[in-house]
């Protein structure tokens, strides 16, 4: 017999979604900056383990969306949701102990409105001052019968993460595995180089330019087995106007080069292989509303 169970962790930007996956599977997945909105597409990562296999649906940070690229993040939540077995709702616990209020309307109606087992997982219990408040919310969630259970950890510290675990094991239906045991995720190489690209820039630049910038995989040639030489990939950073252009590159290209060292060294750790790694600046005037421009990025 073994189980299997699609999760979807859905909650508001920067409430740990991505570290929470990243510290389940061990490894770095799903880019994690400190910043809201980072997270822009689902991000799928397989946790194998015995006869259990979960995998979980990494989502946007929810929000209104204000123009057409944050309608398809929001898409991806709805789509996650729908095809969940189980869907953790992820709150920051400090937040929701300081407004006196573990329920969100920004997600209680999505979740009211679907028969899935809902687990509530009050996150960054590391910042809470008094971890026993967390017993104030957990209770508030019982009372509310909106969670089937509830659990307080700290996917930073890595505390109570297992415990997670084992909740979302005893509920995962008996089902075949989807994937090999060996596989971590079903999305390409690709996809990922862009998101270390992406993720250097958000930690590199402050306010409009990490949320004008997306990443688009030009060229990406890798080298056989056994033959001396670095993979070769290329990327656009697209973003929408020339004063931002401008302020990637910075002086005679120094900050532009800084991007580049600092998702070299990720990408080079998530490949393992030595990378020879271009990056060019394009102009797309307003492409966060363009569908053509989306399409092209994978939106």
């Amino acid at each position: 017999m073994t189980r299997c169970a699609t999760v979807a962790l859905v909650g508001r930007p920067n409430a740990g979604k991505s570290t929470l996956m990243n510290a389940i599977l061990g490894m770095h997945l799903s880019i994690v900056t400190n910043k809201p909105q980072t997270t822009r597409k689902r991000v799928l990562g397989i946790h194998t383990e015995g006869d259990t296999q979960l995998i979980f649906l990494d989502t946007p940070g929810l929000l209104a969306p204000k123009y057409r690229m944050q309608k398809h993040m929001m898409s991806y939540v709805d789509e996650s949701l729908d095809a969940a077995d189980i869907i953790c709702i992820i709150v920051d616990v400090k937040k929701a102990f300081e407004r006196g209020n573990v329920i969100d309307p920004m997600w209680s109606e999505e979740i009211t409105k679907r028969k899935t087992p809902v687990i509530l997982v009050l996150n960054k219990m590391d910042m809470l001052g008094v971890p026993k408040e967390a017993m104030v919310l957990i209770e508030q969630a019982r009372l509310s019968g909106l969670f089937t259970q509830a659990i307080a950890i700290s996917a930073k510290d890595n505390s109570f993460v297992v415990d997670l675990i084992a909740m979302l094991s005893e509920l995962a239906p008996e089902n075949p595995f989807e994937y090999d045991s060996e596989i971590v995720s079903d999305q390409t190489e690709r996809f990922f180089v862009a998101e270390f690209i992406r993720e250097a820039i958000f930690k590199q630049f402050s306010e409009e330019i990490p949320y004008a910038a997306d990443v688009s995989i030009t060229d990406f040639k890798e080298r056989e087995e056994g033959t001396k030489g670095k993979w070769y990939i290329a990327a656009d950073i697209v973003v929408e106007r020339e004063n931002q252009k401008a302020i990637l590159i910075g002086a005679k290209g120094s900050a532009l080069k800084q991007v580049g060292e600092a998702s070299r060294a990720t990408i080079e750790a998530h490949l393992g292989k030595p990378v020879f790694l271009e990056l060019y600046v394009k102009v797309r005037n307003d492409w966060r509303n363009d569908r053509t421009q989306l399409a092209s990025l994978g939106y």
